[in-house]
């Protein structure tokens, strides 16, 4: 089985990459997916571990954490998110660790923002970078609800690109149409050997 690494910043369109990868016979796994699971697990370490380091002010009426609340903290001090990556990296690696052990298909994605600054690129056969130009990540963003303020928060929290670019096996340009992504996505697979 081969392990794709997938990444990009912020609205470039890992998740539409994503579900062409799973078209394609991939099992995809999506770490921000794993985050929320943990995050709202009242039962799990990491839902524990956050609010003893952001307070009892990041939860909802029902216990449940206020992503919203959460990342309005974090996303506006760089200290606070790199105290958030650091409680939520471990618990996530150890999950997709347990998830690629149950995986029988042709190749796994492993999707993720942080990919390689948790170090999870190093588990890949093969990583993949999505880039966009900035404009369309904004309007993605837009297009989730996000005002500008909440945008530029997001999008200035974000790391450079360009390490990434220079690691990567496959760097996709998700600014064109769904058919220009898709032949490129195809065309990456193509390359590792995999029958499409």
């Amino acid at each position: 089985m081969k392990v794709i690494g997938l990444t990009g910043n912020i609205g470039c369109g890992k998740s539409t990459v994503a579900g062409i990868l799973a078209d394609l016979g991939a099992f995809v796994i999506d770490a921000d997916a794993i985050v929320h699971e943990l995050q709202q697990h009242a039962a799990s370490a990491l839902y524990h571990a956050i609010v003893a380091e952001f307070g009892e002010e990041i939860l909802r009426g029902d216990g449940t954490i206020d992503r919203a609340r959460l990342g309005g903290m974090v996303f506006a001090d760089p200290v606070k998110l790199a105290r958030l990556e650091a409680l939520t990296h471990p618990a996530v690696i150890a999950a997709v660790e347990a998830r690629l052990r149950e995986v029988d298909a042709p190749a796994a994605v492993v999707e993720a923002v942080k990919l390689v600054e948790a170090g999870m690129h190093r588990r890949c056969d093969s990583l993949w970078v999505v880039i966009c130009p900035r404009a369309v990540q904004v309007e993605r963003l837009r297009g989730r609800g996000l005002d500008s303020e909440a945008i530029q928060a997001r999008l200035d929290a974000q790391p450079d690109p360009s390490p990434k670019i220079a690691l990567a096996d496959v760097v996709l340009d998700n600014g064109g149409s769904l058919t220009d992504t898709r032949a490129q996505v195809v065309a990456g697979w193509r390359a590792l050997g995999l029958p499409a």
